[in-house]
């Protein structure tokens, strides 16, 4: 694991470098390539689910250990623990959103078919930190400042662009992650992910 935690540069649609956004953290080749295949190898195995929001179906694959999310309840459910392979990650990960890897509450398995992608969101309430390793394939990570329904969005300029390789992890936190949302594009391969997500103090579970 190396040492030296850097943040990128991140690009806007045209090219010209801006800013960093406070609290995100971007990070390549966090994992070799063999331990990617390793990964992969054990992520074939889990018990996927279909991603309901709302009551309608999208078009990716989920498996939740630790606590899982309710977008109906609006709560935390109980999930399975973390699987044994998913430990030595959540320790090599958890330094870079400064947390120890006991405060991670839940990890999440992604897994995108082609053409599948994520709406501009922040994630549930109830998480802090949020650390996401990507497998298999690059994706469009795409950073905009949060604006509430109802709100205009003249003035905000354009959505900020990172390509997030394979093997790569970014860290969501502070600003980053209660005053900016995000945006995944369909890609066009399917792509795997893990993320790992603190809670916040305070937050309750459901059964």
């Amino acid at each position: 694991m190396h040492d030296d935690l850097r943040q990128p540069r991140l690009l806007d649609e045209d090219g010209p470098a801006v800013p960093d956004v406070p609290g995100f953290v971007y990070r390549p080749d966090v994992i070799t390539v063999e331990e990617e295949s390793a990964l992969l190898d054990e992520v074939t195995a889990l018990a996927f689910r279909p991603f309901m929001f709302r009551g309608i179906e999208a078009r990716r694959r989920v498996a939740a250990f630790g606590v899982g999310y309710s977008f109906d309840r609006q709560a935390l459910t109980e999930a399975p623990p973390l699987p044994a392979f998913l430990l030595p990650l959540a320790a090599r990960v958890a330094p870079l959103g400064g947390v120890a890897v006991g405060d991670i509450a839940e990890a999440l398995v992604t897994d995108y078919s082609p053409g599948a992608g994520i709406g501009w969101h922040r994630d549930a309430p109830p998480f802090d930190v949020i650390i996401g390793v990507s497998l298999l394939a690059p994706c469009l990570f795409r950073l905009r400042p949060y604006v509430p329904p109802g709100r205009s969005r003249r003035g905000q300029g354009k959505p900020l662009s990172l390509t997030v390789a394979a093997r790569s992890a970014y860290v969501l936190s502070g600003s980053a992650r209660s005053d900016w949302e995000h945006h995944i594009p369909q890609g066009v391969t399917r792509r795997v992910s893990i993320t790992f997500r603190t809670l916040r103090r305070r937050a309750g579970r459901s059964a």
